[in-house]
């Protein structure tokens, strides 16, 4: 685990655009390293107890970490998309949850097609990175809203806020991660 948390600090960057102030998280590198790869899913899938019997991965890093966290514990995954046009529509075959105009600038609609989640699967969120937490909630309340039990969610950076109103965030969530935003 520490040459895996070790290669993840080395694989990530934060980023800048040229005469601006804004910086955001490259973790690009971590897809390009294989040992990343090889062992990446066993560590994210074994933070979260229980045995999920699916996988949910929101877009768009959740859906490729979500996807290898799946293909390990030999269990499916359920894409969970974002402004997806096929469920922007009244399809009662579709789940959605409205993300808040905050997020990101911009809000949106999270989405899955309804028979992918069944009553009595047992879901596990995978995500990259976590910092406000809001595609996990949702997540959580569509696998909710099916009949199914959600397990928790595991990602690789935890980058919520440490104050009161984070952690029962963490613990509405059932957060784990490898990483916290200020170990990298």
């Amino acid at each position: 685990m520490v040459d895996l948390v070790g290669r993840l600090q080395v694989g990530f960057h934060w980023r800048r655009a040229p005469y601006s102030d804004v910086a955001w998280a490259d973790v690009t590198e971590w897809w390009r390293d294989p040992v990343v790869l090889r062992d990446l899913p066993a560590a994210v899938a074994g933070l979260v107890p229980g045995a999920p019997t699916l996988v949910a991965g929101p877009v768009s890093r959740g859906s490729l970490l979500g996807a290898l966290v799946a293909a390990h514990l030999g269990v499916g995954l359920v894409e969970v998309r974002k402004n997806d046009r096929a469920a922007s529509g009244p399809d009662p075959g579709f789940v959605r949850r409205a993300l808040p105009g905050s997020y990101h600038g911009g809000g949106g609609v999270m989405s899955f097609r309804r028979g992918l989640v069944r009553p009595g699967d047992r879901v596990l969120c995978v995500d990259d990175w976590v910092e406000s937490g809001t595609q996990a909630e949702a997540t959580r309340d569509m696998v909710l809203e099916v009949g199914a039990d959600f397990v928790g969610t595991a990602c690789v950076v935890d980058d919520i806020a440490d104050t009161p109103e984070g952690d029962a965030l963490r613990t509405a969530l059932g957060l784990r991660a490898l990483l916290r935003a200020h170990d990298l």
